[in-house]
């Protein structure tokens, strides 16, 4: 195997383990021998990569990043509607979190007291943008009341989506969020979305549910 390549395979290798534990038990409950003991490295091959917990979790919030930008110029590109894109993208960044610790862990990190460096943004701040970009558009589309106050539209819907998240870790199984998402969903729809186009909507977010829920 290249060496190249094979630096990579490790370097990812040391960054799901970081990602797993920093999810399951916490970033100041994980040390670095934790992170060479779960990635089954030698600590020459940890500090090759990374020379601190803190890179670590740098990288894992950089990760999550990517993630998001990436679900959300793929689900753009697809031509929803605004309050359709912006449903499937919240299930989209669910869909990350059951399928593997890497967005939990960002989550987790982003919650718990460590520094986002710059140039990398806050998740919660790029979910900001992105709600409210979606909310207008949906407010434009008839999709959302008129009278809809956006910015606190869009601020309740990060805070929901994220506060979902953080309550449900230490109670119930992460293979919950579907349901959770699918809950939220619910409740907005009926709160925003006009009589006659919530069933549509309404008949998306299960949808979306029973889909990843399959996974």
């Amino acid at each position: 195997m290249p060496r190249q390549l094979r630096a990579e395979q490790t370097r990812a290798t040391i960054i799901t383990a970081a990602a797993d534990l920093f999810d399951r038990h916490g970033y100041e409950r994980t040390s670095l021998s934790d992170i060479v003991e779960h990635a089954r490295v030698t600590k020459g091959a940890l500090y090759f990569h990374f020379a601190a917990k803190e890179d670590l979790a740098h990288a894992i919030m950089e990760l999550q990043s990517q993630a998001s930008r990436r679900v959300t110029i793929e689900v753009d590109g697809r031509g929803y509607s605004s309050l359709e894109a912006l449903i499937r993208i919240t299930f989209a960044l669910t869909r990350l979190a059951v399928e593997g610790p890497i967005t939990r862990a960002g989550l987790r990190l982003a919650t718990g007291g460590v520094e986002v460096r710059a140039p990398l943004r806050h998740p919660f701040t790029e979910w900001l943008e992105i709600a409210t970009r979606k909310l207008h558009g949906a407010v434009r589309e008839s999709d959302v009341h008129a009278e809809a106050d956006v910015q606190a539209v869009a601020h309740s819907l990060v805070c929901f989506f994220v506060g979902t998240r953080i309550a449900g870790r230490p109670l119930e199984p992460v293979a919950r969020l579907p349901r959770r998402t699918a809950e939220m969903w619910h409740l907005l729809i009926r709160g925003l979305v006009p009589v006659h186009r919530r069933p549509r909507y309404l008949t998306l977010a299960s949808q979306l549910e029973r889909e990843i829920g399959g996974v």
